[in-house]
């Protein structure tokens, strides 16, 4: 039984469809790219994942158990981790107090047990020497770092990632790469949505390419890339024939 399963999701704002008929199944620890254009319903559908807006139509369904009618904070408890393209920490509490409050909101935990889960997130994502930092001071890499461990100290099984690596170096593209790599060994499942094609490539099994909605590919990562359907979704290719020349 897959981890999570999409059964048939659709939805509209108005007249524009973010989603059409979706049906994704991801298993326990495999690490899935999204790819697409800008307005190809890309985070749309992580919203609708982790509860922050209904669908139209369809069925979310963690572990087993229909999540549809869920609040995002029941999600996140069931083990539904996210972060978000434009990073939303608590500026005025410092780093640490951020990761606790994902700790004790997100994983239940109390006590020592949630300073010891808040601290191994800040830690597995280099923001342990931060930790006494008020996170509004963060610098853009540090911001999305703190994204991601507020995502792990909430006990995710799996962590739908948003564009962490957008505005980044290729140092720092390549040191968070590395510390996405490292959470399948926790045999966490990831789901990232990602423009850096090459910090795909060097994580995920399989690459799904959405289109004004709805699925156009789903497969290996360097052959869907290569494909013609992807390539006309990216108006030619130039996107594409960045990461893979010919």
């Amino acid at each position: 039984m897959p981890l999570l399963q999409l059964v048939d999701l659709s939805k509209k704002f108005g007249q524009v469809v973010v989603a059409e008929r979706i049906f994704l199944e991801i298993e326990a620890g495999e690490a899935v790219g999204i790819v697409g254009p800008n307005g190809a319903g890309k985070t749309s559908l992580f919203a609708m994942i982790s509860g922050d807006i209904r669908p139209d139509t369809g069925t979310v369904i963690f572990d087993d158990v229909n999540m549809s009618h869920l609040q995002p904070a029941k999600r996140a408890k069931a083990g539904i981790g996210r972060t978000y393209q434009v990073p939303r920490p608590f500026e005025h509490m410092t780093v640490f107090e951020n990761a606790l409050v994902a700790a004790q909101q997100g994983a239940r935990l109390m006590g020592r047990r949630s300073y010891a889960q808040a601290y191994e997130a800040l830690e597995r994502t280099g923001l342990a020497e931060h930790v006494n930092r008020p996170a509004g001071e963060l610098t853009l890499l540090h911001r999305k770092r703190l994204e991601l461990a507020r995502a792990l100290a909430s006990g995710p099984r799996v962590v739908l990632l948003d564009e962490i690596a957008g505005g980044l170096t290729d140092l720092e593209v390549n040191e968070l790469t590395a510390i996405v790599r490292g959470l399948r060994s926790d045999g966490i499942a990831v789901v990232w949505i990602e423009h850096v094609v090459r910090a795909l490539l060097s994580t995920v099994d399989r690459l799904v390419c959405l289109a004004a909605g709805s699925i156009v590919a789903d497969g290996e990562p360097r052959e869907i890339l290569a494909s013609d359907a992807v390539r006309a979704v990216y108006m030619g290719g130039k996107i594409i024939n960045e990461v893979l020349p010919g």
